[in-house]
């Protein structure tokens, strides 16, 4: 369990992207708007149309951000780890939160105020630019991902979960390796548009074309380049 007391929350912005540019000094000042919070496996950190007045940087744990079908079905927007940041788009908007924000795992968060980079942003112009460049690529992958869901089969959109931290060391020929998936299967399926029952027929069918063996939440990849290729 990690000790909030003694957590050192400057030296942790100074490993960040989005704030390993600025000084020592304005580190020393974001962190007075900052505050390490604790959640629950299951706790929701916000909902829709709660204010938002803050970002937030995920330190220990995961969560999701999802939003709830008029059918009450749920959809998972983004799923974020260790080191990763979300919200900060919502807090500049002015307006309530437009997402829910769940942890899927006892997860502690640094939260940084609203007024605290708005300050910042005044007085650097530079922290301006990497808070630009967060969002752009927070804006990237959306894109990316609807590009996907309209372009993509189903199988495509698996394979492409799977593959997508795939390094092949092509010297030693070694083509194997393991996914551990973070979260369920259902919650996996649900980031990538597919019903779950849709997901698991998926990874049968990988499984019996001898792409990848299935353990449970551990999916081993026996041949990375034929998994590429694979059409069903």
């Amino acid at each position: 369990m990690l000790d909030t007391r003694s957590f050192d929350i400057p030296r942790f912005l100074a490993v960040l992207p989005l704030f390993s540019d600025i000084g020592s000094a304005e580190r020393e000042r974001l962190a007075e708007g900052c505050s390490l919070r604790r959640f629950e496996r299951g706790d929701m950190i916000f909902r829709v149309g709660e204010p938002c007045e803050s970002f937030h940087v995920v330190v220990v744990g995961q969560a999701k951000l999802f939003v709830i079908s008029p059918a009450g079905q749920e959809k998972v927007i983004e799923l974020v780890s260790p080191g990763s940041s979300f919200a900060e788009a919502l807090m500049f908007l002015g307006k309530p939160c437009m997402v829910n924000a769940q942890a899927l795992s006892d997860t502690t968060l640094l939260t940084v105020e609203r007024d605290a980079v708005v300050a910042e942003l005044e007085k650097d112009s530079r922290f301006a630019m990497r808070m630009l460049a967060g969002l752009s690529r927070r804006l990237h992958g959306l894109v990316h991902d609807v590009q996907a869901y309209a372009l993509q089969s189903g199988v495509q959109r698996v394979v492409g979960y799977l593959l997508r931290d795939q390094v092949l060391d092509d010297q030693n020929g070694e083509e194997a390796r393991t996914v551990s998936l973070p979260v369920s299967k259902a919650t996996v399926a649900s980031r990538l548009s597919l019903t779950p029952e849709y997901f698991s027929r998926v990874l049968r069918e990988l499984e019996a074309a001898g792409l990848i063996s299935v353990d449970k939440r551990d999916i081993h990849i026996l041949d990375s380049k034929q998994l590429a290729a694979y059409r069903s």
